[in-house]
This record gives C-alpha cells, sequence and structure tokens, in this order.
C-alpha cells in the first residue's frame, strides 16, 4: 500500500453543491476553502478557537470608511457587547461618521459614478457608494462644538479619556433618541472599553476641537499618554499571565499604533518582553511598496511586534473589510458565549503604575549593566 503523502494530509476540496440557506458559519466552514476565503476561514477559526480564551487581550485598529458602511453599529458594537475586543485604535474618522447615525440623521446606499459637480451643487457629500447631505456634516460639526464647552472637557487628557466623555453624551442621546442603532462611542462607555486615535488632529472631531481653541476652549490631546497607556494594555496582559492578540481592520496608522506598544515595552522602556501572541489583518495593501498597511506579520517579528514563536498563530486575507467584517462577526457571534468584560478603560491607573515599575527595574538594570 502506498504511503500517503505528508503534503497531502489537509482536507479534501469539496464541491458538493451549497444548499439554499446556508448559514455564514456554514460557508465559512465547508465552502471557504482556498485563496483569500480559505485565508478568511483560517482567521475566523483562529478568532474564535485561541483568541476569544479568555486570557487573550484583543485590540482591534479600524481604518477606512467602515462606519458610514453601517460597520460600526452591525458589527463593531456586538464585538464589544460579547467581550470580544477590548480596546481599539481607530482612525477619527470613522468615529466622526459614526456619529451621524446617533444624532439621528441617515446616510443612503447610491453610485460611485455620478457626477460630483451635480452632487456639490446638491449639497450631497459621497464616500464612495454612500451619499449624504451636507447638513448632516454641519448638524454633528454643531454636536461637537456644543458639547465640548462643558467643562469636563477643559484639559489635556489622553483619546481615551477624551472619547470615553464623549460616550457618555452619545449613550445620553442615543437613549433619549430611542433609536436602535448603538454608536461606538457610547457603547465603549457601557462596556469600558478603551478608545485611541493615533493622529487626533486628522479628523473632522480633532478640526472641530482645533476650532474651539481659537476661542479659548481648553480641550486638549496628550498624544503621548495614549503611546504609555496602549503600552500598558499590552504588559499587563502578558505580565498578569495572559496573552495579546490584534484584529486588524486595513491599515494605516492605526495598525502602526496597535503594533507598537510591543517596541515600546521592549525597545524604548527596555522591559523583557516577545511580542503580541495573535494577528489577523484584512487589507488590501500589497507588501512590496513598503507601506506598513501591507507589512507582514513576519516582518512584524523582526521589529519585535509578534513573537517569533507565535507566527504560526497569523493571518493575512487579501479581502475588503467590508466583506471580512460582517463575516468574522457573525462567525465569532455564532461560534463563543459572550466573554466577561474586561473593562479596562477603567484600570488604566493601575496598569500606568505596572507599566512604570517595569520600566523603572529595566532601566536599573540597564545601569548595572553599564557599570560592569
Amino acid at each position: 500500500m502506498a504511503r500517503r503523502n505528508r503534503f497531502l494530509s489537509g482536507r479534501k476540496i469539496n464541491t458538493s453543491p451549497i444548499k439554499k440557506n446556508a448559514t455564514v458559519t456554514h460557508l465559512v466552514e465547508e465552502y471557504f476553502q482556498a485563496y483569500n476565503a480559505g485565508r478568511l476561514s483560517e482567521a475566523c477559526r483562529l478568532f474564535v478557537t485561541k483568541m476569544l480564551q479568555p486570557d487573550v487581550t484583543i485590540g482591534m485598529s479600524l481604518t477606512g470608511a467602515l462606519t458610514p458602511a453601517g460597520l460600526g453599529g452591525s458589527c463593531v458594537v456586538p464585538l464589544m457587547e460579547a467581550g470580544f475586543v477590548d480596546w481599539i485604535v481607530s482612525t477619527g474618522a470613522n468615529l466622526y461618521h459614526d456619529t451621524h447615525f446617533s444624532i439621528g440623521h441617515t446616510l443612503h446606499q447610491g453610485s460611485p459614478f455620478m457626477d460630483d459637480r451635480i452632487l456639490r451643487k446638491e449639497a450631497v457629500i459621497r464616500i464612495y457608494d454612500i451619499l449624504f447631505n451636507y447638513e448632516v456634516l454641519l448638524d454633528t460639526d454643531d454636536f461637537y462644538r456644543t458639547v465640548l464647552e462643558a467643562p469636563e472637557f477643559q484639559m489635556m487628557m489622553s483619546t481615551a479619556e477624551f472619547h470615553y466623555k464623549l460616550g457618555k453624551y452619545f449613550d445620553a442621546r442615543e437613549r433619549a433618541l430611542k433609536r436602535k442603532h448603538k454608536s461606538i462611542l457610547g457603547t465603549a462607555y457601557r462596556c469600558g472599553v478603551p478608545v485611541y486615535t493615533s493622529s487626533p488632529g486628522d479628523s473632522s472631531i480633532g478640526m472641530n476641537v482645533a476650532e474651539t481653541a481659537l476661542y479659548g476652549n481648553r480641550c486638549q490631546f496628550d498624544v503621548l499618554a495614549d503611546v504609555n497607556e496602549t503600552a500598558a494594555i499590552v504588559l499587563e496582559a502578558k505580565q498578569t499571565g495572559g496573552r495579546s492578540g490584534v484584529l486588524i481592520f486595513g491599515g494605516g496608522s492605526p495598525k502602526n499604533f496597535l503594533l507598537q506598544t510591543e517596541p515600546q515595552i521592549q525597545e524604548v522602556l527596555k522591559i523583557d518582553e516577545k511580542g503580541h501572541d495573535f494577528f489577523i489583518q484584512f487589507t488590501d495593501a500589497r507588501p512590496d511598496t513598503g507601506g506598513l498597511s501591507g507589512a507582514t506579520p513576519s516582518e512584524a517579528v523582526s521589529w519585535g511586534k509578534i513573537d517569533p514563536d507565535k507566527l504560526l498563530d497569523t493571518i493575512v486575507s487579501y479581502i475588503d473589510s467590508t466583506v471580512a467584517m460582517p463575516i468574522i462577526t457573525s462567525y465569532a457571534l455564532a461560534k463563543r458565549k459572550a466573554r466577561p468584560l474586561k473593562r479596562l478603560y477603567h484600570k488604566r491607573e493601575a496598569m500606568m503604575n505596572r507599566l512604570r515599575r517595569a520600566a523603572d527595574l529595566a532601566k536599573r538594570k540597564t545601569a548595572r549593566k553599564k557599570r560592569i
């Protein structure tokens, strides 16, 4: 009897017809078999079987216009409520556009093949194939400027603290309007999920903060606090016997900010650490152009961002996030029970204390080595 080839040990390709009304779970497990469908299936399985273990702290990054497409309320919110996401790094734009729904506005499906000169005359904004009235932007700006007048915003703060304070207003507004939509920031406030923006000036939220500063408002972003707080979250996970995982939609600055926590711990603070334990990314960016968005997990190993011993627990699926996010969300909610909320926002001070102690210890060790 011929010996079985070790390269042919994988599951046989399934060619049976897809049945009508097939579930997302069934499609992922039986019909997403190769190419980027195969990587999406692997990502779903890795997320559910390993990353959602109780000891894993999961950070998510959001890039691209995801919330205008409805993915904030439909996907990010359920993931937070289920305890499947513990902290977030997002573009400010995603948080800003999510606000439209919270304050009672609607966005509409359209076409990417419209004459934008006519849209401009009709005061219609286009995000590829999503359309909405220009007044939506103006009302959202007014909402932010009104909220920013509150006394609790008259100080310098990390973006997590800024977003938490905003979340209280989102929560109140959503309750008052009795709408089905739940916002990212309102949910983060209720669940204690810290939300960071790596480039807070690069969005309409930051633009409105800048406008109020012209007239004496004292709200400022402490971006250095963001760097240390996010590093403290990862160190807390690792030094308390847990693990760290990252779930990346898109790339850009939020991806780097999520991953640079480990170089901050190892390279800058000199704390003995090995990198994130799990890595899932959905992207359309190529690695050969040199951009961070397309940088692979193996490249991240060279920076200390990913534990070299955990490279097998990393997956990149080259697929649009608007396709991947609903699928992995639905699959996770179907396969796993909710995890207890870690409520990391409320543990920031304790985590920062741990980071300071570890950094001080590492500094003393480095000084001793230099003397020797």
